[in-house]
């Protein structure tokens, strides 16, 4: 059970600042597979690699860290300390919705900011503040493209970090000063993601509730009935254990009209196979990225058609709820944008964009009583009181993100 990931890392920040070649220095993975991600070299979807840190046990620290089976140093095998999962989130300002979304699964941060440009960069305030009242408390800052820049423009950049800083969740981070590109300070960087980003407790012992990232079709096209297999969904196991053969219920479900209604209707299934750290294992415990093979027509789960539902043992999962009141928390002014808008309060009839878990949705303010807002949604989640709300308001072409909620009936 070693190479099974323990823990989810967030890589976040402002686009083009490095975030996927640092998990690729870091996994060997290059997290942009999507054809369009390639052709614009932007990431579009939540990535994800798993990766095992290890440590030799001759070498001082931080050279002893490493990723590698054999040190570099001394030629000695390394022995395995900790495999994590990194979810890579798209830094551009069109895609914050998808990075809200993997928020929902980080128990930690890697804030990755350029060196070679002024910060703070729009987005890399947008996702610090996402991080800061979202409640991620464990964060590193990567300072990024080191081999682009003097020493003095560094130390420059390094000033500007730690003024932007202050006052935040990230305030006391660790900077780490990195070129991915070029591998440089990455033992110093496994280092310090040991040191400040912990694995959190688990609770083993109860029914267990999997927030779904993403789903897939892994049939190629042409494969012939027999030897099709059923659809797959990937995320993140948050409580419980799952094990192969057992049953499962997916809330909310597939939608059905008929005669002028909509009804949401849980799907079930059967686990075919579980995978954990790129293997196949009997039994997947809490943390970690994980993808579970399914019964389910594949038809259901290709194009990431599953994302932001949950999955769970039948009749102990949060029930499906299209309207609910949540204690909002908002912050003074818009983050992301260029000028300095205040955030004013939500008011009856408004359309919000809100995240809960993995699930992105658009909300209608039906009532507000001081902090309290009541909203209506066009489309269901499961979810249930004490969930953390990431809320946006559409200002000027762009959803922004100001503020959260907690659901509290």
């Amino acid at each position: 059970m070693q190479d099974q990931p323990v823990i989810n890392i967030g890589i976040v920040g402002h686009v083009d600042h490095g975030k996927t070649t640092l998990v690729k220095a870091l996994s060997g993975v290059w997290t942009d597979r999507h054809s369009e991600e390639v052709k614009r070299g932007i990431s579009i979807r939540l990535g994800y690699a798993d990766i095992t840190f290890k440590k030799c046990m001759t070498c001082d620290e931080p050279e002893c860290y490493t990723v590698d089976n054999v040190c570099e140093v001394d030629g000695s095998p390394t022995e395995h300390v900790r495999t994590v999962s990194f979810v890579d989130s798209p830094g551009h300002e069109t895609l914050m919705a998808t990075m809200l979304s993997g928020a929902a699964i980080m128990d930690g941060a890697v804030l990755v900011i350029a060196a070679n440009e002024s910060c703070p960069q729009p987005q890399t305030k947008e996702h610090l503040m996402a991080l800061n009242i979202i409640g991620i408390r464990n964060v590193v800052i990567v300072q990024n493209k080191i081999d682009l820049v003097t020493r003095e423009e560094m130390i420059t950049n390094y000033k500007e970090i730690k003024e932007f800083v202050k006052g935040t969740v990230a305030e006391n981070a660790p900077i780490i000063p990195v070129s991915a590109q070029h591998k440089a300070n990455i033992d110093l960087l496994i280092q310090a993601i040991e040191k400040y980003i912990p694995t959190p407790e688990r609770k083993e012992d109860v029914p267990p509730m999997m927030l779904i990232a993403r789903s897939f079709d892994v049939n190629k096209p042409g494969t012939v009935p027999k030897k099709l297999v059923g659809g797959v969904i990937g995320g993140t196991l948050s409580l419980g254990k799952l094990r192969t053969g057992d049953e499962i219920e997916i809330r909310p479900g597939l939608k059905v009209e008929s005669g002028g209604s909509t009804a949401w209707m849980p799907i079930r299934t059967i686990i075919t196979q579980v995978l954990a750290g790129g293997n196949e294992v009997s039994e997947i415990t809490p943390g970690g990225l994980i993808g579970v093979g399914t019964q389910l027509d594949p038809a259901l789960t290709k194009s990431d058609s599953l994302v932001g539902q949950v999955a769970g043992y039948p009749d102990s999962m949060p029930p499906t709820i299209d309207e609910f009141v949540m204690e909002t928390h908002l912050l003074t002014r818009v983050v992301g944008t260029s000028d300095d808008t205040e955030v004013g309060a939500l008011h009856p009839n408004e359309v919000l964009m809100l995240n809960i878990g993995t699930a992105t949705t658009v909300g209608v303010v039906v009532s507000t009583v001081k902090k309290n807002v009541k909203v209506k949604l066009k489309r269901p989640v499961c979810a249930s009181t004490g969930i953390r709300v990431a809320i946006s308001r559409r200002i000027g072409a762009r959803w922004r993100f100001i503020g959260s909620g907690v659901i509290i009936e």
